[in-house]
């Protein structure tokens, strides 16, 4: 999978979701955020907007070290031409976040010069 590195050093792929109850689909430009240890975040219009089925919540610890706790849904993503079931973290945040839950098992490259991203 490629993606590119935008203006701002940011990391972006473009990754495609479904609802996995209503097929509802969305494509979307997510930044790959290695401090991030779950799957994905996804701002709180995108699950909406994608209707998600809720989760459990789950408690998490920021980046600030602050305790909180986070609504989780499902959501699948095609991920290397395959359909995975995951657990979306919603925030109020801009960005969708692609974090490292989806990454143990890939190398991601990053080539700050040449502006490009793989993960293989």
């Amino acid at each position: 999978m490629t993606g590119i590195v935008d203006s701002s050093g940011r990391a972006l792929l473009r990754i495609r979701l479904r609802n996995p109850a209503t097929s509802a689909e969305n494509k979307l430009d997510a930044w790959v955020d290695t401090g991030f240890t779950g799957e994905l975040v996804l701002p709180q219009a995108q699950v909406l907007g994608l209707g998600l089925p809720r989760g459990i919540a789950v408690s998490a610890t920021l980046a600030d070290g602050s305790e909180t706790v986070l609504d989780t849904y499902r959501c699948l993503l095609e991920w290397f031409g395959e359909w995975r079931d995951i657990e979306v973290v919603m925030n109020v945040g801009q960005y969708p976040l692609l974090g490292v839950g989806l990454l143990h098992e890939r190398e991601l490259q990053i080539n700050y010069p040449a502006r490009t991203m793989t993960i293989i």
